[in-house]
């Protein structure tokens, strides 16, 4: 089995403050994984690192079979999907939703003078159609919805083909119709056989599509535990992620996270 993604004892840091601690993971083809963890563990961090747009203080990482720091990333990206928030301020309200996943294929946020082919109209459109949102494509892109936009967002970040898919909070900010529409099309996505290996980060369960296969639990930069999805979003392991008591609920591959609160620890509504 090939890795596609090679985190050796990484670790990055910001001034004073360590980011990424001793950081070690290995996601081979085929593999679909999430990397859970509070706000501030790092995760963003880790996903910016997977799709080659930071590089680490110490340790070393390998993408596709090339190492950060000896390849030229202008060559390498364009063989990585990105789906991040930032993609949003990037683009120009007026841009028409196909060109905004067609344009991908060149590494732009919008049509400029560049030429594309007929085969290229009809993959940017029917990835938008395979996402839900094929109505979308010819919509501007400031009328669209936080949920439809995340919907546009993967499609372009599917639109190059790549041999990674590297996905940071994708259903953040959406209510719960645009979440779990969003999930249906991200089940289908890691439960087809030709798709490329998923790396997604979140700090909900809830918000993990069926299909992943591995997870990696993250606390203050530093990995809690790492391994099959089953083995990581345990009581245990999420406890000690999230620093509070909790349990973890399964169900028909879903997740979930609620609060483990001793008996008679919580007070009854309304009382003094």
């Amino acid at each position: 089995m090939t890795c596609v993604l090679h985190l050796d004892d990484v670790t990055l840091t910001r001034g004073t403050t360590v980011v990424l601690d001793h950081v070690s993971l290995a996601v081979e083809e085929s593999e679909h994984w999430v990397v859970l963890g509070p706000n501030g563990a790092g995760k963003t961090t880790l996903a910016r690192l997977a799709a080659a747009r930071l590089f680490p203080s110490s340790g070393t990482v390998d993408i596709l079979s090339e190492r950060l720091g000896r390849v030229d990333v202008s060559e390498l990206r364009p063989r990585i999907g990105l789906c991040s928030s930032a993609l949003s301020s990037s683009v120009l309200g007026s841009e028409r939703v196909v060109d905004v996943v067609l344009s991908a294929a060149y590494g732009y946020t919008g049509r400029w003078r560049e030429r594309y082919d007929d085969l290229d109209t009809e993959r940017a459109e029917a990835l938008l159609q395979a996402l839900g949102a094929g109505y979308l494509s010819d919509r501007r892109w400031a009328t669209l919805s936080s949920g439809e936009r995340k919907r546009v967002e993967i499609a372009r970040a599917l639109m190059p083909d790549p041999e990674l898919l590297v996905l940071d909070e994708p259903a953040c900010g959406l209510d719960v119709a645009g979440r779990e529409q969003l999930l249906a099309a991200l089940a289908d996505i890691v439960q087809d056989p030709g798709s490329p290996s998923l790396l997604m980060v979140t700090h909900h369960l809830e918000e993990i599509p069926p299909g992943i296969t591995h997870a990696m639990a993250l606390r203050q930069g530093r990995v809690q535990q790492v391994g099959p999805v089953e083995e990581v979003l345990t009581d245990a392991v999420m406890t000690a992620t999230f620093g509070l008591p909790l349990e973890v609920v399964q169900d028909r591959g879903r997740y979930w996270a609620r609060g483990a609160a001793e008996r008679g620890t919580v007070p009854a509504v309304g009382s003094a």
